[in-house]
């Protein structure tokens, strides 16, 4: 043995070629964490040292090869100065040289993954032989990175600049059979004959049939490519790029930057030039928002996980109330192999029901995601009843009748009464308390909220709503059944608006109050759009509707009379009584015409302004917009962590980022109000706290502030 550590090892084998064996000790998977990256330090300088080594060949012993750098160090290490953050990179660089100039030919037998750096580990061999099911790619533009390790200086020189652009710039993963055609592969051959044919690829370089020293200098040398041809790849890369993307999301258009000063400097000058560019994107807020996105969504998924083991096994469900909602619902259930019953009291819903849940997965068909043999299976799925025969074999129900708490009791009730003793009844509410419709019940503790986001296909949050007598079982099952069905759980506890409607009506009433005072609404979409909002509030409102904004609004200010209860007639009230309900009728605060796909495009109406009628506006620039906009959302998901609605901060920021669509490139409202330091938030907010108990600060805010703590 040459060399032996807790996740690398290399071993001597009676033919001269030494076999290093990636295996991380007690973790799943292989990463390139600090300990792993010390110890291919220490096995390469043993591996140099050692007499009788011809080759080296490198494997991992796990099912994956490497999944790329430990994102759980990234928060702590990109915090330290530009200097030391720089000779971290450096010092990984000179790692992978040494790898790349061993006095010896050297191969990767990649299996499974090599993402990230692990995929740059495999860029500094000489040869690499991949699985046939294996996946190879570079991530890191979904964290605000790019490769740091070499991958914007190799890729180009082996695979052409076109590739390494698109690649690059994507952050896909691409498959066995697209990697071999750009050449950055030597091989593809299934997985049990990885090692073999690596064996035999090293023993062709050993014999001189393959140049492996040829290899070498062309990944040292400049690219040779005309300047011009490069600028034209490079400018094209960059203009493919839409302005706000790049605004907001720097990375990929830092990266194609980084590669045009790069391409005609030899290898030592082209990593410090990726490494310093590297270092500037890491240290950035939309980095340090992305990253921590990431591990909050980790942070999610395993308390998702936790709860499987309590969770009550579904086999058969049932929607109450067909229409749009409830045909999604039973379509996504059906999507993923659940036989569902999908319940009406009309046989007209029944049909709407069905009618959408086709047009949904013939979507799908049509971007060739499903057969449409499948989509036939799938709807067979579905079960359309006018009655409750079906029900007694139903192991969960979501309703999802009209938003009105007297209706959804009386069918509640009505339907436990047709359910097995251990079945689960939750209900789609948005707004209304789930331990207020438990009182109908004769077994409250099988009952939960389980508030699906429309469109229900696209929007990936489900809040499993905890009412007072819900059972630790109720919500574990729904969470349960939420993940199966590919969407990301939060659990919340019971409360006028849950998380979600809470902060986005909170935001929302900083937006009726700036229309009160006379601002002009489109300047405000067109800001907070420019802030990283996919749409404005006026735009938002308008796809919401108004109608079922207005009926937000109201059980919001019934919830909190002394934040969200106005003392003036808003403008979705006076729109909404005007027949204004938003794309629902193409007309709210902007006015719609389809194209012609179907899609609806916004115009100004000119009717709105006379409409509101709004006084002349004090002058007000963007960033007093942005602050009046942005105060009261953050406060509000401050109050919902300080009063234990949700169990931590990951699960306050995903839930608006999923659910809202919070900018993902601010990360959320808690790390935002992080970003811009908990001291400088709390002096923005007393700033405006003139404008009511919307604007003021908590206590725990305050005394975070005067801590000098921030959330995460």
């Amino acid at each position: 043995m040459i060399f032996q550590g807790k996740a690398v090892s290399v071993a001597l084998q009676a033919d001269g070629i030494a076999e290093l064996t990636l295996d991380l000790a007690g973790e799943p998977v292989n990463k390139l964490d600090r300990l792993t990256l010390d110890e291919l330090r220490q096995a390469l300088d043993a591996l140099k040292a050692t007499a009788g080594v011809r080759a080296l060949l490198i494997a991992s012993a796990k099912p994956l090869f490497v999944v790329g750098a430990d994102i759980t160090e990234f928060s702590a290490a990109f915090r330290r100065s530009e200097a030391q953050v720089l000779e971290s990179i450096l010092a990984v660089d000179r790692l992978f040289c040494d790898l790349e100039d061993l006095p010896m030919p050297s191969a990767v037998a990649i299996n499974g993954l090599a993402l990230g750096g692990g995929f740059e580990l495999c860029l500094a061999a000489d040869l690499r032989v991949l699985g046939e099911h294996a996946r190879v790619g570079f991530p890191e533009v979904g964290l605000g990175l790019f490769p740091g390790y070499g991958g914007s200086v190799r890729t180009p020189r082996l695979a052409g600049l076109d590739v390494a652009l698109e690649w690059i710039g994507s952050g896909r993963e691409v498959d066995a059979a697209s990697a071999l055609a750009a050449g950055i592969v030597d091989a593809v051959v299934p997985e049990a004959e990885l090692v073999g044919r690596c064996r035999a690829l090293l023993g062709q370089a050993l014999a001189g049939e393959i140049d492996y020293q040829a290899r070498r200098q062309r990944k040292r040398a400049a690219l040779e490519l005309p300047a011009e041809a490069a600028g034209a790849l490079i400018e094209q890369a960059l203009q493919a790029i839409p302005a706000k993307t790049r605004r907001h999301f720097p990375a990929a258009s830092r990266a194609f930057e980084s590669m045009a000063a790069s391409l005609a400097l030899p290898r030592e000058q082209a990593l410090q030039r990726e490494a310093r560019d590297f270092v500037a994107l890491a240290r950035s807020p939309q980095a340090a928002s992305l990253i921590g996105l990431f591990l909050n969504r980790q942070a999610v998924r395993k308390a998702a996980r936790g709860h499987e083991a309590l969770a009550r096994p579904v086999r058969r469900c049932a929607v109450l109330g067909a229409g749009i909602m409830g045909g999604s619902i039973a379509s996504l259930a059906a999507l993923h192999g659940y036989p569902c019953v999908m319940k009406d009291i009309r046989e007209q819903a029944l049909r709407l029901g069905m009618e959408e849940g086709e047009a949904l997965l013939g979507k799908r068909v049509a971007r060739q995601a499903m057969s449409e043999a499948q989509r036939q299976e799938c709807l067979a799925r579905i079960q359309p009843t006018l009655d409750y025969t079906p029900f007694a074999e139903v192991d969960l129900v979501v309703e999802a009748v009209v938003e009105n708490p007297e209706i959804k009791q009386a069918v509640l009730a009505e339907t436990e009464c047709t359910l097995p003793a251990e079945a689960i009844l939750t209900t789609n509410t948005s707004t209304i308390s789930v331990s207020l419709l438990a009182r109908a019940l004769q077994r409250p503790q099988n009952f939960c909220g389980m508030h699906f986001f429309n469109p229900v296909q696209q929007m990936p949050l489900v809040e499993v709503i905890r009412g007072e007598q819900s059972s630790a079982q109720t919500i574990a099952t729904a969470v349960a059944l939420a993940v199966r069905l590919g969407k990301t759980p939060i659990v919340v506890n019971d409360c006028p608006g849950f998380l979600v409607n809470r902060i986005l009506f909170a935001y929302l009433g900083g937006f009726v109050r700036l229309l009160h005072e006379g601002v002009d609404f489109p300047r405000i979409d067109r800001v907070m759009e420019a802030f990283g909002w996919p749409m404005g509030p006026a735009y938002l409102l308008d796809v919401i509707g108004l109608d079922t904004s207005r009926h937000c609004m109201e059980v919001l200010a019934a919830g909190y009379p002394t934040r969200m209860r106005h003392d003036f007639r808003d403008a979705v009230a006076t729109l909404h009584d005007a027949g204004r309900l938003g794309q629902k009728n193409r007309q709210g605060f902007y006015r719609y015409t389809a194209d012609a796909s179907g899609r609806l495009l916004r115009e100004d109406d000119p009717q709105v302004a006379a409409l509101l009628a709004a006084p002349a506006a004090a002058s007000m620039d963007d960033a007093q917009i942005v602050a009046r906009m942005m105060v009261p959302l953050c406060l509000e998901a401050v109050r919902s962590l300080e009063e234990g609605i949700v169990a931590s901060a990951a699960e306050v920021d995903m839930g608006a980022v999923l659910g809202i669509s919070f900018p993902g490139s601010h990360g959320g409202p808690l790390r935002y109000i992080d970003t811009l330091g908990v001291r400088r938030f709390v002096a923005l907010a007393d700033g405006l706290a003139g404008l009511g108990e919307l604007y003021r600060v908590t206590d725990g805010l305050r005394q975070m502030a005067d801590e000098d703590r921030g959330f995460y």
